[in-house]
C-alpha cells in the first residue's frame, strides 16, 4: 500500500438494468435481464433481422434539465448522467481544477444526431439543421460534456477504441495519475446508438442475435448455441484519485485500481486473434503494473459478447493469462452489449465484486460450450475476491485489462 496508489472513490452508471450504479449492481445480483423487443418503425421499414435491444432503464431526460438535454446527443446525455452520479458519490469534492482530468471513451459517438440531422436536412432543408449538430455528433462530445461540467482543466481525453473505449478511458486516467499529471479524474465510457444504420451494419456482419421470439434469453455468453450480441446503451463512470489525495479529504474508498494493461492484436479489423495472444499481453501488463501474479487473480469479468468466435478466443486468453482457477462471469448476458460503455460498466461490476466478495452469475448459459474450458459462474458466487480483472476488446484489435484489488 502506497500513498501514490490509484483508488476509486466514486461510481456512477445508467444502463438497461438501472438508472444508477447501485441499481445496476443489484440487478446483476438479482439476475435481471435488460433485453426487450425493438418495436421502432425502422426495424420493420428496413426488414432488419435483429429485432431486440437493451435500452436504458431510465431515460436521461428524466435526470437532466430540458435545456441540457436539447444541446446534447443521447451519448453525451448518458455520459453526463453517470458522471454526475460518480462525482456526487465521491463527495462532490472541491479540488484544484488544474489537477483534475476527464477521460471518457466512446465507440461511435453521436450517431443519433448524425442520422437525425441528415434526415432533417433531406426532408426539411438547411434551416432545420441544429446549430449544435457538430458538437453533438463528434466522438469527443461525451468527454467534452463531462469535462465542461466538472471544469477539468488538467486535461480532457476521449479514447475512441470501439468496445474497449470505456475501459481505455479508465486506463488512461490511471496512467495520468501515476505519472503525476493529475491528482483526480472522472473516467469511463458512454454509448447510445440503437438506431437504423448501426443495427443494420452489425446485422450485415452477422454479429447480432436474431433470437427475436425470446429477447430475455438472446444474449448467451459462453453458451453452446450463442449466435450474436444484443445492442445496448448506457454509461459508466468512476472517480479515480491518488490515495493520499483521497485520504486527505476523508473520501470513502471502494478499492484500488492496481494495474492496467493495453495492447493490440494487429490481426484483423473485427476478428480477435484466435489464440488470445494479443489480449493476453494486456493482462500481463496489468499484472506487472499491479505487482501481482496470475495466481493472485481469482475472478475475471469477461468481455464475452455472445459471439461464437469472440467468446472462444477470450476463454483462451483467460486460460493462457490467468488459469483454470479464475471464476468467470459475463454481465452482457443481462445488460446486452453497451459497446464503448461496456468496459466502464463492467469495470464497476468488477470493483464491486472485489469490495463485496460476491460475483454475479452469468445468465442464459443453458448448455455451456465444452470448448470454452473456463469456470463460468452461472449463479452468484460468494467467495473471497481480493483481486479481479475486467477484460475489454474492440474492433481494430484493441485490448484493455483493468485489475482491481481491495484497498
Amino acid at each position: 500500500m502506497s500513498d501514490t496508489d490509484v483508488v476509486v472513490t466514486g461510481i456512477g452508471a445508467t444502463t438497461p438494468l438501472g438508472g444508477t450504479a447501485p441499481e445496476t449492481w443489484q440487478a446483476l445480483l438479482d439476475g435481471d435481464i435488460g433485453v426487450t423487443a425493438n418495436d421502432a418503425d425502422w426495424v420493420d421499414k428496413y426488414e432488419l433481422p435483429s429485432r431486440i435491444k437493451a435500452a436504458l432503464k431510465v431515460e436521461p431526460t428524466e435526470v437532466l434539465s430540458r435545456v441540457e438535454a436539447r444541446r446534447l446527443d443521447r451519448c453525451q446525455q448518458v455520459a453526463l448522467v453517470a458522471a454526475r452520479e460518480a462525482w456526487a458519490d465521491a463527495g462532490s469534492p472541491e479540488v484544484d481544477l488544474e489537477r483534475l482530468g476527464a477521460f471518457v471513451g466512446t465507440g461511435i459517438g453521436g450517431a443519433m444526431t448524425l442520422l437525425g440531422q441528415d434526415d432533417l436536412l433531406e426532408t426539411e432543408g438547411l434551416r432545420k439543421v441544429a446549430v449544435m449538430t457538430v458538437p453533438m455528433l463528434m466522438p469527443n462530445g461525451p468527454a467534452a460534456a463531462v469535462g465542461l461540467w466538472v471544469k477539468a482543466r488538467g486535461g480532457v481525453h476521449a479514447p475512441v477504441s470501439a468496445c474497449a473505449a470505456g475501459a481505455e478511458g479508465i486506463a488512461w486516467a490511471h496512467r495520468m495519475i501515476v505519472d503525476g499529471d493529475v491528482d483526480i479524474a472522472i473516467a469511463g465510457g458512454a454509448e447510445a446508438c440503437i438506431t437504423a444504420i448501426p443495427v443494420a451494419g452489425f446485422c450485415q456482419m452477422r454479429a447480432m442475435s436474431t433470437r427475436n421470439d425470446d429477447p430475455r434469453t438472446a444474449s448467451r455468453p459462453f453458451d453452446l448455441n450463442r449466435e450474436g450480441f444484443v445492442l445496448g446503451e448506457g454509461a459508466g463512470m468512476m472517480v479515480l484519485e491518488r490515495r493520499d489525495h483521497a485520504v486527505a479529504r476523508g473520501a470513502k474508498i471502494y478499492g484500488r485500481l492496481a494495474g492496467v494493461g493495453m495492447s493490440n492484436d494487429a490481426y484483423h479489423i473485427t476478428a480477435p486473434e484466435p489464440d488470445g495472444e494479443g489480449s493476453s499481453r494486456a493482462i500481463a501488463k496489468a499484472l506487472r503494473t499491479a505487482g501481482l501474479t496470475r495466481q493472485d487473480v481469482v475472478h475475471v469479468n469477461a468481455h464475452a459478447t455472445s459471439t461464437p468466435v469472440g467468446d472462444l478466443a477470450e476463454s483462451k486468453t483467460i486460460l493462457r493469462s490467468i488459469g483454470e482457477h479464475a471464476v468467470v462471469t459475463a454481465n452482457k448476458s443481462m445488460t446486452g452489449h453497451l459497446l464503448g460503455a461496456s468496459g466502464a460498466v463492467e469495470g464497476i461490476a468488477t470493483l464491486l465484486a472485489v469490495k463485496n466478495d460476491i460475483i454475479p452469475g452469468t445468465r442464459n448459459v443453458f448448455d455451456l460450450d465444452p470448448a470454452i474450458g473456463v469456470d463460468v459462474a452461472t449463479e452468484n458466487r460468494s467467495m473471497k475476491v481480493d483481486a479481479a480483472i475486467n477484460d475489454s476488446f474492440g474492433f481494430g484489435g484493441h485490448n484493455v485489462a483493468l485489475l482491481f484489488t481491495k484497498d
